[in-house]
């Protein structure tokens, strides 16, 4: 338990640190790389992302059954398993290096009517380097998901802020001599390739993994991939939903166009993540809860904790976003990214409703039930693929945007809410009475905050950072009166009480 409590607050700085590096680092990049070159940079890693997909679900599946066997105290069992993924992604991994390939040498038959020649030789050589990286994630990939059934997240947080903080200076000094899009992909193959090694040796010297080959139970592997299946199906649907988007309008619109969409897909990213961090934490813990049949009723009070828990960041992020939003984006990315501001509130009220409800996902993933969930986000994906190509030759980026939006309000906040409720005996119609009268206070201080806009000037750093925080102030202060309970101030309190005890304590 411990680990997974420091697991979310390592998290939150990770989230932070990502925050702070993405407000500070992006304006840098798109200065130094130019409108037309970021798009492109965007574009080809956006493009070479969908490979990922091959992973079919197989890391979901790697956390869930590692972490069932070790509820059942099954130790060789474990060791055979990861034999046989690790030659499942090895082969995997060669597959990948085959459509990195095919892409390679159909750059040219994909853009050149957006493109000029330098622009298309570039995108050939950042798809070879990033078709190089995967090779090597998929096998080595497997170790991440051990420590994480392991539930050793302060080691796997630990090196990941280490990675931010490393990968960013090298970046940053890469920049300021001259360097370009090329280079920051060589820098995020060496350490992404460094960290794979790192959990390598983790496992081996730290766990004490062992890698058994040789046993393979077919009925073992069709579970598996029944499992995994849906979760494959799953990824298939995220990446319609935030890759296709800078495909289509690399493909219709240009570099400019996928640069604005694309400033709006990163801080979509750093909106996701404030709720994920803590549900990234649970999938072992609730693996381990519905292995030793713990009943309906808790799992639904856990969903509904959380929820609220995550519904309380949720609102401040997207509160202040409709209040300051258009100012932060003007000054931080610039003028002729304006758009992007209406691009990003789309993305963010349309993800509201899972973001707070994405314990849902691990549940469904726990009692290994992911395959309504996986077919309906795979049909509106579908849809919403089709109204992307549709819009975006009328409204470019926004009509994008659209079609994304629409298709996940329509999946989340009806189809899934009504799965809920009906299938997995979560209390749909209680969480929705706790959240939204949560929600109260944070709308008002919107309101006044959105109304009274006009009579402040956040065109200048100073001023704009004076309004959020502000605003952060007041919003917190709000919630602790108005909208959490005694469980959500204790939980936020506890950990200050803790620091503050620390010195007395000791004499």
């Amino acid at each position: 338990m411990n680990q997974i409590k420091a697991g979310a607050i390592l998290n939150y700085v990770i989230i932070g640190l990502n925050t702070i590096v993405g407000l500070a680092y992006t304006p840098f990049l798109l200065r130094c790389l130019g409108q037309n070159e970021y798009g492109l940079y965007s574009l080809v890693s956006s493009v070479i992302a969908y490979l990922t997909i091959l992973d079919f679900g197989f890391g979901n599946a790697i956390i869930r059954y590692t972490s069932k066997f070790r509820a059942e105290g099954k130790t060789r069992e474990q060791w055979e398993m990861f034999g046989m993924f690790l030659i499942v992604y090895s082969i995997i991994g060669l597959i990948a290096f085959c459509g990195g390939l095919g892409l390679y040498f159909n750059v040219e038959a994909l853009f050149d009517q957006t493109m000029t020649p330098d622009d298309i030789s570039q995108a050939r050589t950042m798809m070879l380097l990033l078709t190089f990286n995967l090779v090597f994630t998929f096998p080595l990939s497997i170790f991440g998901s051990i420590i994480s059934a392991y539930e050793n997240f302060v080691f796997q947080r630990v090196i990941n802020i280490a990675r931010i903080l490393l990968c960013t200076g090298v970046m940053i000094g890469l920049l300021l001599i001259g360097y370009k899009a090329i280079a920051l992909v060589v820098v995020n193959t060496v350490f992404n390739i460094l960290t794979l090694i790192i959990n390598l040796i983790y496992c081996k010297k730290k766990l004490k993994i062992k890698i058994l080959f040789g046993h393979f139970d077919l009925a073992f592997i069709k579970e598996i991939s029944i499992y995994s299946f849906w979760i494959f199906l799953n990824a298939i649907m995220d990446k319609i939903y935030w890759g296709t988007g800078q495909f289509v309008l690399g493909a219709i619109s240009g570099t400019i166009a996928v640069a604005i969409f694309s400033v709006a897909i990163m801080l979509q990213q750093m909106y996701m993540q404030f709720s994920t961090s803590i549900v990234s934490v649970m999938l072992p813990r609730m693996t381990a809860m519905i292995t030793h049949n713990h009943s309906k009723t808790e799992i639904s009070n856990l969903f509904i904790r959380i929820g609220r828990i995550q519904n309380l960041i949720m609102a401040l992020i997207l509160g202040g976003f409709i209040v300051f939003g258009q100012s932060f984006i003007k000054l931080w990315a610039g003028n002729e990214y304006s758009e992007s501001f209406l691009i990003t509130l789309i993305f963010f009220i349309a993800l509201y409703i899972p973001l707070i409800q994405n314990i849902g996902i691990t549940i469904l993933q726990a009692r290994n039930q992911m395959k309504f969930r996986s077919l309906l986000y795979v049909t509106i994906a579908i849809i919403s693929l089709i109204f992307q190509i549709i819009l975006s030759k009328s409204y470019g980026a926004l009509g994008c945007a659209i079609a994304i939006g629409a298709a996940l309000i329509l999946g989340t906040g009806i189809i899934m809410n009504i799965y809920y409720y009906t299938r997995q005996d979560i209390n749909i119609p209680r969480f929705w009475s706790e959240n939204l009268k949560q929600l109260i206070a944070p709308a008002i201080l919107t309101i006044i905050g959105y109304t009274t806009n006009r009579f402040f000037d956040y065109s200048r750093i100073p001023t704009l950072a004076l309004g959020i925080t502000l605003f952060t102030i007041i919003y917190i202060a709000s919630a602790w009166f108005f909208s959490m309970n005694s469980y959500e101030r204790n939980l936020f309190s506890s950990p200050l009480k803790k620091i503050l005890s620390r010195p007395s304590s000791r004499h």
